[in-house]
């Protein structure tokens, strides 16, 4: 739920990335932070874990608008991924005004999106939340990737996988060159702030 200063005529919101261990969420910040300087309030804050991190920043997106004359001020996080930190992806997740699902196109971690997804869906609906309600966009990382012993999933397949029944926005994307990192959190942000405006409405 955004929270809304009058007094600083701003909403702030919050958004996170969630999806399977090492598909590209932490890189995803990392070049929102890096190449969004601008809009960037402040450090980039990580908490390790044993293998894995949750990642945090204020972000200012430009070029939104405004709702009820107020600015969008955003709070980026991402969720650790491993298996074993269930309840720390659920902490993270909760307050959470759009999320971005990010998938790995290498073709060995088909199981891990598909049930990233699924954790996703019931951590959801134990806040109350419709995982068809909520902002929600997908990106398809890692398209980029090639080599010998590299097979990445056909396009096709991971929407008919992961998106023939929500039919959210999907963007295809490399993170670690920012292909396609921009358009997914501008699309996101477009979400929330539809939701946002519904809200206070």
């Amino acid at each position: 739920m955004a929270v809304v200063n009058l007094k600083k005529r701003q909403i702030e919101c919050k958004v996170v990335y969630y999806g399977p261990g090492r598909c590209g969420k932490t890189t995803n910040l990392e070049y929102i932070h890096k190449s969004f300087k601008k809009q960037v309030m402040g450090e980039m804050v990580s908490i390790n874990t044993d293998g894995d991190r949750t990642l945090f920043f204020d972000f200012l997106p430009l070029n939104l608008g405004k709702v009820r004359g107020c600015d969008l001020r955003v709070q980026l996080y991402t969720v650790p991924g491993q298996v074993r930190y269930s309840s720390t992806r659920k902490l993270v997740l909760r307050g959470a005004d759009g999320i971005i699902f990010v998938a790995d196109s290498l073709e060995v971690r088909r199981e891990k999106n598909l049930l990233s997804l699924k954790d996703l869906h019931q951590n959801l609906k134990d806040y109350g939340l419709s995982i068809f309600k909520v902002p929600l966009v997908m990106q398809f990382n890692k398209r980029d990737l090639t080599g010998e012993n590299i097979s990445i999933m056909d396009l096709k397949k991971m929407q008919h996988d992961l998106n023939r029944q929500l039919k959210v926005p999907v963007f295809p994307g490399s993170a670690i060159k920012g292909d396609g990192v921009g358009k997914t959190l501008h699309a996101c942000m477009k979400l929330v702030m539809q939701s946002v405006q519904n809200e206070l409405s």
